[in-house]
């Protein structure tokens, strides 16, 4: 996308002559941002020969089996890159192939981009946890909350013991809906509003200001817009487009050059498609585009902080390492490691766990920092991974996590949306525990 080239080659003509001449003077210093480009290898991170072999053959296999139409995948440990590999195809029907720079679509692997974003302007002293969101959205300061409903449509509203705090927002318990999924009014109202397929983010805010929350703030844990509005609040703070602060603050520093909310015309073939697994036809179809929302190739995309981005592997491992040196990368610091610090803690409330609710007991052991899932306690999360793990995913199948007791993260980035090959390898415990037999072996 080359997200970077424009504003640089604006500012050119005002800037020339006065970089030129510290070039000259060797005062100039420009961190290198190619990493990673090739993997280091798996001794020099710390892993088998055969591990790594094992991984690789495995990621290969998911793609010869039509799983997915084709992957990147990279494995980081101690700063080294043990595994960074790719498979397949990015479009089947063009016959493209699935490279190292292919861009994606990571959906929800948005949201921590968007968290780290307001944690910058946190350590600007612009807000804190317990504040109510209202201080920033006074259009919800008079949000109602869904007390009960039936099948013949009778709602009953009532008003909200308290505002929901930043804290809540951050880790989904604040209440808000986000018509993904769900039958009861709130989640209906934001798909009659079309609150996801707002036109900029000042519309999505009216829309969301007129629908109730679903719950009593820090009652549940409800995955949620939370995050668009979040975006929202950036903008209010920065008093920049949500895109552009990204852009300035993050990418640049980054030198994540491929990471924006819409792809240039010239990356179009760098686009990978999406696939789904259609069962009548016995193979991998391509998802036809949504014709309710705006292109991927349009400028004037909503910049949604809970799923607008699209980025390459090179772009998020950038990021994710970032976070493993608790802030900083290349020279460039981003956050406080105390920030790194409190995003992957969980802060939900006592007895409160991921993904419960009124007739789902929850995941044990795990919980919600700032925009990523935790989990604080491995046994009973049943997971080999190291305590404090955390991690997300994207609606077309990308995932991450990043282990802070080993210093690591994997990043795999796929484009499936719609349905899979019955069958079908659970790519991400393979990968787990192919890794983790040989680091707790």
């Amino acid at each position: 996308m080359n997200s970077q080239c424009s504003p640089r080659c604006r500012r050119f003509g005002i800037s020339a002559l006065l970089a030129f001449s510290l070039f000259l003077s060797g005062s100039l210093a420009y961190a290198d941002t190619s990493w990673p480009t090739t993997a280091d290898g798996a001794t020099a991170a710390g892993f088998s020969v055969d591990t790594i072999n094992r991984l690789d053959a495995a990621m290969e296999k998911i793609v010869a089996d039509n799983d997915v139409a084709g992957m990147v995948w990279m494995l980081a440990k101690d700063g080294q890159v043990a595994t960074y590999d790719n498979a397949g195809y990015a479009s089947i029907e063009d016959q493209r192939p699935m490279t190292k720079d292919t861009l994606f679509r990571i959906y929800s692997m948005t949201k921590p981009i968007t968290g780290v974003a307001l944690m910058m302007l946190r350590e600007q002293g612009l807000w804190d946890f317990d504040d109510p969101v209202s201080k920033f959205i006074p259009e919800f300061a008079d949000l109602e909350v869904l007390l009960q409903y039936d099948e013949a449509g009778n709602i009953e509203l009532g008003p909200l013991t308290r505002q929901p705090t930043m804290r809540e927002l951050l880790n989904h318990s604040a209440g808000f809906g986000y018509g993904l999924s769900g039958n009861d009014p709130v989640n209906e109202s934001f798909r009659e509003l079309e609150v996801l397929a707002s036109p900029d983010l000042n519309a999505l805010i009216s829309r969301v200001s007129n629908i109730p929350l679903l719950y009593q703030p820090g009652e549940q844990w409800v995955y949620s817009v939370a995050v668009d509005i979040q975006g929202y609040i950036v903008e209010k703070l920065s008093g920049q487009p949500f895109g552009e602060f990204l852009q300035e603050h993050l990418y640049q520093p980054l030198g994540m050059t491929d990471t924006a909310f819409y792809v240039d015309e010239a990356d179009r073939d760098r686009f990978a498609d999406v696939y789904r697994w259609d069962r009548e036809q016995g193979k991998l179809m391509r998802n036809a585009e949504r014709p309710d929302r705006p292109s991927y190739f349009d400028a004037d995309r909503l910049e949604s902080g809970g799923g607008g981005l699209v980025s390459s592997t090179h772009d998020y491992a950038r990021f994710l390492q970032m976070l493993v040196n608790e802030g900083e990368l290349d020279g460039e610091r981003i956050l406080s490691p105390e920030s790194v610090e409190i995003m992957r803690t969980n802060s939900l409330a006592d007895g409160l766990l991921l993904r419960g609710g009124d007739t789902r007991p929850g995941q044990a052991g795990q919980g919600f920092g700032v925009d990523f899932a935790v989990i604080f306690d491995p046994e009973a999360a049943r997971s080999k991974q190291g305590e404090g793990t955390y991690y997300w995913s994207g609606a077309a199948g990308t995932w991450f996590w990043i282990d802070p007791v080993h210093d690591m993260f994997w990043i795999g980035m796929i484009q499936s949306q719609g349905g899979m090959r019955p069958g079908a390898a659970n790519m991400r415990q393979i990968a787990v525990d192919i890794i983790y037999d040989d680091l707790n072996n």
